[in-house]
């Protein structure tokens, strides 16, 4: 069975590079170092894991401490840096690029660039930048760019600017702001309505949607109450959230995924490995399992190639 990945990142020297030159202290971002990387072990990964075609996407922390001139260099960088690779592996790999969010006007140059120097798929962006979200209205012109050129766009988990410290929750960025940060981002889209008022993005959500099944319902009910009181706009949550698509990385089973199948049409849903952030052997046991999982038998197909090449399909006509 075919398969192709949404969600994998090259932990390339480039990108390490930019953490240095961006003082970015990986640790004190995330939580957790920086994985080893090479694009051996990542052609190696895919063959045992069966992948045959995998999007490339960078990796956190973002690239942005407060410096545009430097947030942009760093973005080219790496994206020339990946670029090279896909040269090399036409056939096993694609990109999207990194961009230097919040700073628009630098955005919008890369993202031309990427598409339409790079021939990327589309490009990458945080739930947060510099602790400014998505569907902020100050990012409109840089999807009013990614909407007329029918771009794919990978939401990546941030952490929040402001956090409690004194909590598990706050120390490692994955157990919980990673999810949190998604399903901020995300709501905050809905209610600007982005996903419809720049319906050629084509949006990938990570893990599963988060938060995302939960808070769906009660989004549409708590917004139904505001706007009656005239608090806030109407908003048709469910609208939005129909132009979503989601991948699968880190844990679908044993009930990421059917909640997500509670929400989503699953012809939105596709394959995420989160390699190398999540270890070789701890994702193929969790394929495994999934391949054998007859739960999924009807749908497996679907997650892992069909949906996928209508996506691939769809963005590049």
């Amino acid at each position: 069975m075919k398969t192709i990945d949404f969600h994998a990142h090259p932990v390339s020297p480039a990108f390490r590079q930019a953490m240095e030159d961006l003082a970015i202290d990986v640790m004190a971002d995330d939580g957790f170092p920086l994985p080893k990387w090479t694009i051996e072990d990542h052609l190696s990964f895919m063959d045992a894991a069966g992948i045959d075609f995998t999007i490339l996407s960078a990796p956190t922390p973002h690239i942005y401490n407060g410096d545009p001139i430097k947030a942009r260099a760093a973005a080219r960088k790496i994206n020339d840096e990946i670029v090279d690779i896909i040269k090399e592996y036409p056939d096993r790999f694609g990109m999207t690029g990194c961009l230097p969010l919040p700073d628009v006007e630098g955005s919008i140059e890369e993202t031309e660039y990427v598409l339409d120097s790079l021939h990327a798929y589309g490009v990458k962006v945080p739930t947060n930048a510099y602790g400014v979200y998505l569907g902020d209205p100050s990012f409109d012109p840089l999807m009013e760019v990614l909407n007329e050129k029918h771009a794919l766009v990978i939401i990546h988990p941030c952490r929040a600017k402001e956090r409690p410290e004194n909590v598990i929750t706050g120390k490692i960025a994955a157990i919980y702001e990673y999810p949190a940060d998604t399903t901020r981002a995300v709501i905050n889209m809905i209610a600007n309505r982005i996903m419809t008022r720049f319906p050629h993005i084509c949006w990938i959500v990570p893990h599963c949607g988060s938060f995302l099944p939960y808070m769906l319902q009660r989004f549409t009910g708590v917004s139904g109450i505001l706007a009656n009181m005239g608090m806030m706009e109407t908003v048709d949550a469910y609208e939005e959230f129909s132009h979503l698509y989601f991948d699968i990385a880190g844990d679908p089973e044993p009930v990421g995924l059917n909640m997500l199948r509670m929400v989503a049409d699953e012809s939105h849903i596709v394959f995420g490995s989160d390699y190398p952030h999540s270890p070789a052997p701890v994702i193929l046991n969790k394929k495994k399992h999934f391949d054998q999982n007859s739960e999924y038998d009807s749908i497996r197909e679907k997650i892992y190639y069909n949906n996928a090449k209508e996506l691939l399909e769809r963005n590049r006509k």
